[in-house]
């Protein structure tokens, strides 16, 4: 029996196949084919028999057919490849960067976030050096079924071994009930967020927050969840999903298979999912967390991108998901305040807290009313601009 993980192919960077073959009373062989033998071979070699030897196989024959793979790929491939022939609870872990220790907030923007196909690891290695909030790895549309095991051994390879420069560590998990399992090989390492597909209720959530639980036991590790409203079930019932844990922090919608659910066509223009934006939008505001727009899915489209951005800030949502890295910065761009806009809330604050001071109970910017909801609104824009760093968190100083 030949069990087998990884990819192969004239196209292929960044990446291995895996062929393990079982063998009788032959003792251990590896086979390498790689442009980088002279380099890398004896350290490559060296890997594949340790795990080999870590997981108690005596006998076999590996063939490994190397496009340039980092260690993170070499081993997860290696050990799926194992894992297909061998039922163990062992896990051969490579060490956790240094910088990959960081927790994130309930409230940490989420402007952009970067889907990654869980099963190929050539997108992974620079990902986070596009400046995107949130890195998503994705064990779920982006991965063929037939590969969604051997992804999960490179998701969690790379929650632990990648640099992803500061970005949310984020998992797309499949629908339940299978997702619950893909928990198992996520929650234990570096991991700040689950996104949960297909979420049509809150006892979607609550599962997986308690699957979670029990991984985790008595770790203090907070790992927050984003529920995707996908389905016109999902937005019927999002409020209740949005408030379903103190874990969720965001609610996003994809408008994909929404629109596929409703027999609707996905337009330029939006209407047909007007709606569910909004609902998604309201009851994520209702529930003090952040309203997430789908992705766009024409990524040669800059200027249908950047409409798309304005209109999705201008309905209220704090962010969308990309699906290419050149996305990244025409998001951030469109959702952060703009120059005039940061303006204008400073001088919104600065009057009304002068009207304060004064005792005056209204009070008027250039003939508008100003009210606690309109300052809220400039404080949020205020706080954004000087997260992203172009506003001095000592700006009343300079525009007293």
């Amino acid at each position: 029996m030949i069990y087998t993980a990884g990819n192969r192919g004239d196209n292929i960077r960044s990446d291995c196949f895996i062929s393990l073959t079982i063998q009788e009373n032959n003792g251990l062989s590896v086979d390498l084919k790689s442009r980088v033998k002279a380099l890398y071979g004896e350290s490559i070699l060296g890997l594949c028999t340790e795990m080999l030897e870590f997981f108690g196989i005596k006998h076999a024959h590996v063939e490994i057919e190397d496009y340039g793979a980092l260690p993170f790929t070499l081993a997860g491939r290696i050990e799926a490849a194992i894992k297909k022939y061998l039922k163990s609870d062992r896990e051969y872990l490579l060490p956790v960067l240094p910088q990959n220790k960081y927790s994130t907030a309930k409230d940490t923007e989420r402007i952009s976030r970067l889907y990654l196909p869980g099963n190929n690891p050539k997108l992974m290695i620079n990902a986070g050096i596009y400046g995107c909030h949130g890195i998503i790895l994705d064990l779920e549309d982006s991965v063929a079924p037939d590969k969604k095991f051997e992804a999960r051994y490179l998701v969690r390879n790379a929650l632990r071994s990648v640099d992803f420069y500061g970005a949310e560590r984020m998992v797309r998990i499949n629908p339940l009930p299978a997702g619950l399992d893909d928990l198992n090989y996520v929650v234990p390492h570096p991991v700040n967020l689950i996104l949960i597909p297909k979420c049509e209720c809150k006892t979607e959530v609550i599962r997986t927050e308690e699957k979670i639980s029990e991984i985790l036991g008595h770790k203090n590790d907070k790992i927050y969840l984003m529920p995707i409203i996908e389905n016109a079930t999902g937005v019927m019932n999002a409020y209740e999903i949005a408030c379903a844990s103190e874990s969720v922090v965001a609610l996003a919608i994809g408008l994909e298979d929404y629109t596929a659910d409703i027999a609707a066509q996905r337009t330029a223009e939006g209407r047909e999912s007007f709606f569910a934006r909004s609902v998604v939008v309201n009851a994520a505001r209702a529930a003090g967390i952040q309203p997430i727009d789908s992705v766009f899915s024409d990524i040669d489209d800059v200027t249908g991108l950047e409409r798309a951005a304005l209109e999705s800030k201008a309905l209220g949502f704090a962010g969308m998901g990309c699906i290419h890295p050149r996305q990244v910065a025409i998001i951030n761009k469109c959702f952060l305040p703009g120059e005039a806009e940061t303006e204008r809330a400073m001088k919104i604050v600065l009057a009304f807290e002068k009207a304060e001071k004064e005792g005056y109970g209204v009070v008027a910017l250039d003939s508008k009313m100003i009210d606690p909801p309109v300052v809220k609104q400039a404080l949020r824009t205020i706080e954004m601009a000087v997260k992203a760093g172009k506003l001095s968190k000592t700006w009343r100083n300079s525009h007293a």
